[in-house]
């Protein structure tokens, strides 16, 4: 269409899972979303927020979230103006690379992790540039200097499960001209994280969601915590209400609830490492995971053939088609009981 650019018009753009119609009876686990409700003082908070007759809706929310950076701040050891809060970690991603990536200028990330990247950089009109992985899963060929103006990292890694080390993103931010930021989608359900190193190097920008640990991908909430002259160029140019009344309270109340927080992150933990063995005693190889969810490999090495059937018993997972990745599944933590009940379907489709 001649009113478009060629390039958007050309582009393909992100795929995410199936996500079924509400009230349909599947066991999900294809989007990696938390098996368990958000905290009871996330529903109240709302509900508080909402009053008697929604009057509150009528005026705008805070513009700078500023009592979410607080409260966040004080989580994670940060001054405020080290932190910004987002409409979703997505919408950092896309921040960074507008504030960073002129047109032409070239972002890079690992293949295979999230594949958004690549859309938000076309997007901006930026160049892409992609690193593999080794076998000891560490990036490939990454050179001593990368002059790009972007690399990010997901860790724990999607779709493969395991963590770079807070020492080898260290390594890998001191060889990098430009950002290297740190995608930590799930890093709660991990053994270290990339924190210290947002002190420690004036180049690392840190990403959080609320989506997977906090049970709120249904609010959108994301955050980064990065050197504040980051945070203050990402604030000129998000949505200057990018954080809606009812997802303020929410995410205030999620932040605060640790408790709640820490005993959902235990459960998963415990049943990822008892569905991982399980997997196992099946004749599935499993990489070790630090995630909410696992990649694992079929015994055959088709997992479009397991994918299906699991899908004809209403099971959801997710298969890639990338070579690299087609005989295995990400299968997302889901309670003990959808776990039990996927074992049984994998008996059963063998």
């Amino acid at each position: 269409m001649r009113f478009l650019r060629s390039d958007i018009a050309s582009m393909a753009g992100y795929v995410p899972g199936f996500q079924p119609p509400d009230g349909e009876s599947f066991i999900k686990l294809n989007s990696n979303e938390n098996p368990y409700p958000p905290s009871p003082a996330v529903v109240a908070a709302i509900l508080a927020e909402l009053g008697s007759d929604g009057a509150t809706l009528r005026k705008y929310p805070s513009a700078s979230s500023e009592k979410l950076r607080r409260i966040a701040g004080d989580l994670y050891g940060f001054d405020p103006s080290w932190v910004i809060m987002a409409n979703g970690s997505d919408e950092v991603l896309n921040n960074l690379i507008r504030a960073c990536a002129g047109e032409g200028e070239e972002i890079a990330y690992v293949h295979p992790s999230y594949s958004y990247y690549v859309t938000l950089a076309q997007v901006q009109g930026a160049r892409v540039r992609t690193f593999g992985l080794t076998g000891a899963y560490r990036v490939a060929d990454f050179p001593e200097r990368y002059d790009g103006k972007i690399f990010f990292l997901t860790t724990p890694n999607a779709p493969f499960g395991f963590a770079f080390s807070t020492d080898y993103i260290e390594e890998l931010a001191n060889r990098c001209a430009g950002l290297l930021v740190a995608d930590e989608a799930y890093v709660d359900f991990a053994d270290e994280n990339a924190l210290e190193l947002v002190r420690k190097c004036e180049n690392v920008v840190v990403t959080r969601t609320l989506s997977k640990s906090y049970s709120l991908a249904g609010m959108r909430l994301g955050l980064a915590i990065a050197r504040p002259e980051i945070i203050a160029a990402l604030d000129k140019i998000r949505d200057h209400y990018n954080l809606d009344r009812l997802a303020q309270a929410a995410c205030g109340a999620a932040l605060l609830d640790q408790e709640y927080f820490r005993d959902c992150i235990r459960k998963v933990r415990e049943t990822r490492e008892w569905f991982s063995t399980q997997l196992r005693g099946l004749g599935w190889h499993v990489i070790p995971s630090q995630g909410n969810f696992v990649f694992a490999v079929t015994p055959d090495g088709n997992g479009r053939r397991v994918y299906e059937g699991l899908a004809q018993r209403k099971i959801l997972v997710r298969h890639f088609t990338d070579p690299l990745l087609s005989s295995g599944l990400r299968i997302t933590i889901g309670t003990r009981e959808e776990m039990e009940a996927t074992l049984t379907a994998l008996k059963e489709i063998g």
